[in-house]
């Protein structure tokens, strides 16, 4: 069973100043202690469920890139990337970078964005859901194609590459993971079968479902559906969960068939050093159907 931790929040006390030491620490403490993966939000303004608007929010893969400055082991990704925020081609880049960078630690996390209320913000294009999905394949499309070495040109409905050059490539071989985050039926996880070698799935009721949808996908694009790794974003209530509470939530997750748990730090909470206690503690769980 693999744990990450997603920092959703970089509402410190002490004002901005304090952001890169708490975050640092953070990161540090999560690497220090075994977790597997560390994740932030790919958003420009805070979002509801977190807090306001204006709260404090960085820009996702800067955040990353000084994490991997500072840590050695740990995994880095965004929670997801908005397929609008970049063209597909510096999405590429920018993700290979810190790849490389980092020594291989590197995941690609994306999704068909929602966020409407910062892309007006600032500006961004927002187009229709069914055009965003369209923008989602073709990014897939590419990502595939540059990681692949393939420099031929790239003409699609959305996006035109002359050259889809990638160098370097990334240091983690065949590329750095890509994980599709949501749960629609009949595009999201019909990419995830696809595209993907990794899914996220809020913890919910409606989990195994989705996971039997993913499942069903799979058989029709002939896709082993054992080699896509199963997320799923949790969080725990209270202002210090305990790492007994993380322990019940890895091996409820890992009945439902859950391979990567990703607790997500809510704003007054410091989870790193619970979820290292937890670690260890959870290395004999197994989830189902592995």
């Amino acid at each position: 069973m693999r744990i990450g931790l997603q920092i959703p929040s970089f509402t410190f006390s002490g004002g901005p100043e304090r952001i890169g030491p708490e975050f640092g620490r953070m990161a540090r403490e999560a690497d220090q202690g075994g977790l597997h993966s560390l994740w932030v939000m790919d958003h420009f303004f805070q979002i509801t469920y977190v807090g306001p608007a204006d709260e404090p929010m960085l820009e996702g893969y800067s955040a990353l890139s000084y994490a991997a400055g500072i840590t050695e082991r740990i995994t880095l990704g965004t929670m997801v990337t908005g397929v609008t925020y970049r063209h597909p081609g510096v999405l590429v880049k920018t993700v290979t970078t810190l790849d490389v960078l980092s020594g291989g630690r590197a995941w690609l996390g994306i999704g068909a964005a929602w966020n409407d209320e910062e892309s007006r913000g600032l500006g961004i294009a927002f187009p229709p859901t069914a055009e965003r999905f369209e923008r989602l394949e073709e990014t897939l499309r590419i990502t595939k194609q540059m990681w692949a070495g393939d420099e031929k040109p790239f003409e699609g409905e959305h996006y035109t590459l002359d050259r889809p050059l990638n160098s370097p490539q990334p240091v983690r071989r065949p590329h750095p993971p890509i994980l599709i985050g949501g749960t629609g039926e009949k595009k999201t996880l019909r990419f995830v079968a696809k595209y993907a070698d990794a899914c996220n799935i809020f913890d919910s009721d409606e989990l195994p479902h989705k996971l039997n949808v993913l499942r069903e996908h799979c058989e029709r694009e002939g896709r082993d559906y054992a080699e896509i790794e199963k997320t799923s974003l949790t969080s725990l209530q209270g202002e210090k969960p305990s790492a007994d509470q993380a322990v019940e939530t890895i091996g409820r997750l890992a009945e439902q068939g859950v391979d990567h748990v990703i607790f997500s730090q809510m704003t007054g909470q410091d989870l790193a050093g619970t979820l290292a206690e937890a670690l260890s503690q959870t290395e004999k769980i197994t989830p189902v159907g592995r």
